[in-house]
């Protein structure tokens, strides 16, 4: 690790004395200018990644032979360069077991003769210079094999890609791209994702919205897409959006799982520079961007990285550690110096060049384990018998070390789905180094738990709180991913039990409940208001269905829960801590209910979550609460006020109760309070005991009496029994008691303390 680090340091020391280097001192009138001129609207910029000499030279040669040429895409590919009086395109290939290499292309008429490449040794990497190639043009390396095949191969380092099902790369210029984002660049380098809120929306631009009635699939461009889907996220909430399928593939139903062009945009949606405007739109808009990207394996397709060069030249040899027999794919060889460099690149490529704010790394568990979907006799033990994948774990810590080190604010996600420890620890301490990880424990006990009937969630209930045991051993995101919505897993709504506006209750308590637990959230598209079909890489969403009320009025809750979410730093603030996070009561099974409290940083601004997951009615139901204070309504989900934004609610911090809503947060003093699938009928003034009475079993609404000593203002005496919670009288002040007698109410709350 630290020879590791020192090379990450040796580069950015080397960076910054090449600026120092080439730096001009400005006249005083030219700095007053530029002081004046400064300001925070974004300056725009131009990317420049012309090497000084764009030929590979022996020190490329050993950076990349190291596995530590963090630039290396910049040499090798297709490149644009001026060779003396003449302009054309620098080819350079890896296909260090090749009896010869050519380039062919339309440039050429696809011959094989036209312009054969130089080998450069040690390591194997070929060259030309092409005057009469053109921007624009395809092209394939023509790769004769020590056996005498020929292989027609698309260039590993291809920035752009023919349409499919054509598979040969095209001639791009990628060194200039403009950039107004520096604003957001600038803000990304200071931020810190531990204390934000960052809520993903998960989309795939290819199924997200098409244009109907054309002959061609409908696709939106990048840049219509960066419109149309900046204005729905600003609308609901999110802080950032995951693109899938992004690196170009081959095949659809792969949903961009199975990559062959690394370092190229697909060209489904358009060029290279309609995906970097995209970037660019959603940075000035302040989403930020994070792309699925796979490092695990690659498939098999003629034209790919499969058996390159003739031999298994990115992936391992032996087929025990080189395929995975249930995907049909091979497995990068993450031992050898140059395949680890041309994923470590990637991965830089992408938020150096354009501009990602983050990577989520797919299928880390089949990396670190070599048994991972094999049988006996697959597999391939490591030298100490066990097995993890050494040579994985190692190309983990590199990979984190240096794209978090050179890009401070970047995010490296793990879709890890195993008990693996430290995979968000520091390398120095054994850690795989990634900023965040997938928790694909919680994402399972969720979503079993919601599909029970509300009779049988008693018997699952511990299931729901499991997750608070491990909940800060990692940096978490809790996912409801596009994974949980295929095949015959059902969308997010049909895994509810019940019908009609059963189904609807049930996930907007799941929602508020997620909401509510520790850690980052992720979300897939068409579940925010609630999509009936399983997803399918193939059609739109059903848009449609928000002409109905009920899905409307879901899709206005979930708004809602995402703006009280980004708004309440008792919500985000400590995720990563056991501060941020008290249970009141995780024991309550006989009758599914949770309660418990979150915190801001020094309990500041604090939340409390009473969520009930079954329509059983519960007389006098209580609940503990650190303060006798005043509540108020900050947030409404009812359908009848479902048009009103949530930011109305939760700046109103010193009224009473508001009238006539179904969820709600009432505040006394520092804390919110939040009744899900309640309507509210009175204000109050706690004391010591807060009843909540339904009054209306049809309509749900209920009765907040205002309670002094032991009468209360509707002529009800209260009844106290503190011995049903007595652990809550050791810390809280005061309890609530919900009376809930409607059989078909499913209640969730929230309330800052």
């Amino acid at each position: 690790m630290a020879v590791k680090k020192t090379t990450a340091q040796q580069t950015n020391t080397t960076r910054k004395t090449a600026v120092k280097k080439s730096t001009v001192k400005k006249p005083a009138a030219a700095k007053t200018a530029a002081k004046k001129s400064t300001a925070k609207k974004s300056v725009k910029t131009v990317t420049t990644d012309k090497p000084a000499d764009y030929r590979i030279g022996e020190l490329d040669q050993y950076l990349f032979g190291q596995g530590t040429h963090y630039e290396i895409y910049k040499k090798m590919g297709a490149h644009f360069v001026k060779d003396g009086k003449k302009t054309g395109v620098y080819f350079a290939v890896w296909a260090p077991h090749a009896r010869s290499v050519a380039v062919v292309g339309e440039f050429n008429g696809w011959s094989e003769d036209a312009n054969v490449m130089k080998r450069q040794e040690p390591l194997g990497i070929y060259t030309a210079f092409v005057p009469e190639a053109q921007l624009g043009q395809l092209y394939k390396y023509c790769i004769e094999t020590q056996t005498g095949d020929k292989l027609y191969k698309a260039d590993p380092f291809a920035n752009s890609a023919e349409l499919r099902p054509g598979t040969a790369s095209r001639i791009a210029d990628i060194s200039h791209l403009k950039w107004s984002d520096s604003v957001w660049m600038k803000h990304r380098a200071e931020w810190d994702f531990h204390s934000s809120p960052i809520s993903i929306y998960e989309a795939h631009i290819g199924s997200w919205m098409r244009h109907p009635g054309r002959e061609d699939d409908g696709f939106y461009s990048y840049r219509e897409f960066a419109h149309a889907a900046t204005d729905y996220i600003k609308k609901m909430g999110y802080t950032h959006i995951e693109l899938m399928g992004i690196s170009e593939y081959p095949f659809d139903g792969s949903w961009g799982y199975q990559v062959t062009g690394y370092y190229a945009p697909t060209s489904r949606y358009g060029t290279p520079e309609d995906f970097a405007y995209m970037i660019n739109y959603f940075h000035k808009n302040k989403i930020g961007v994070i792309l699925d990207w796979v490092p695990a394996h690659f498939p098999r397709d003629a034209h790919g990285l499969a058996d390159f060069d003739g031999t298994a030249t990115f992936e391992y040899a032996d087929p025990k550690k080189g395929e995975h027999p249930d995907w049909g794919t091979k497995i990068f060889d993450y031992g050898k110096a140059e395949v680890k460099n041309f994923l470590i690149a990637n991965a830089l490529f992408w938020i150096e060049h354009y501009h990602i704010d983050g990577l989520r790394v797919d299928a880390v568990a089949s990396m670190l384990y070599l048994d991972y979907g094999k049988e006996d006799g697959q597999w391939i033990a490591n030298k100490y018998g066990s097995n993890e994948n050494l040579e994985a774990i190692e190309f983990f810590k590199h990979l984190n070390s240096v794209t978090t080190g050179r890009n401070p604010g970047a995010l490296m996600i793990a879709e890890e789905s195993t008990a693996w420890p430290k995979v968000t620890g520091k390398p120095e301490d054994d850690g795989l180094g990634f900023s965040l990880k997938w928790n694909m424990g919680w994402m399972h006990d969720f979503t079993e738990y919601m599909k029970l009937d509300p009779y049988f969630r008693k018997g699952d209930h511990y299931g729901m709180t499991f997750a608070l045991t491990y909940a800060y051993s990692e940096n978490y995101i809790l996912v409801l991913s596009h994974d949980e919505v295929v095949h015959l897993k059902c969308s997010m709504l049909n895994k509810m039990p019940g019908l009609g506006f059963e189904k609807f209750a049930n996930l907007k308590v799941g929602y508020a409940f997620m909401m509510g637990h520790p850690g980052k959230k992720l979300l897939f598209m068409g579940q925010d208001f609630g999509q009936l079909r399983e997803w399918s890489e193939a059609r739109e969403l059903d848009w449609y269905l928000l002409a109905e009320p009920e899905h409307q009025a879901l899709q206005n809750f979930y708004r809602d829960l995402l703006h009280l979410y980004t708004h309440n730093k008792a919500m985000y603030e400590q995720d990563t801590c056991m501060e941020g996070f008290e249970w009141v009561n995780a024991d309550d099974s006989s009758r599914s209910i949770y309660s418990f409290i979150r915190h801001s940083k020094g309990a500041k601004k604090n939340l409390l979550f009473v969520c009930n997951f079954t329509p059983i009615e519960r007389p006098e139901y209580r609940v503990g609460v650190p303060r006798g204070k005043q509540y108020r309504l900050v947030l409404n989900c009812s359908m009848a006020e479902a048009e009103k934004p949530a930011r109305q609610y939760i700046k109103q911090r010193n009224r009473n109760v508001m009238e006539d809503h179904i969820h709600l947060v009432t505040i006394f003093r520092h804390t919110v309070l939040l009744y899900s699938n309640f309507n509210i009928a009175s204000q109050c003034n706690l004391r010591k005991i807060f009843i909540i009475r339904i009054i209306d079993s049809t309509n749900y609404f209920l009765n907040i009496s205002r309670i002094r000593s032991s009468r209360v203002s509707s002529g009800r005496t209260p009844v106290v029994y503190p011995q049903i919670f007595p652990s809550l009288y050791t810390t809280n002040v005061g309890t609530i008691s919900m009376p809930i007698y409607s059989a078909s109410s499913f209640d969730i709350s929230i309330s800052i303390l």
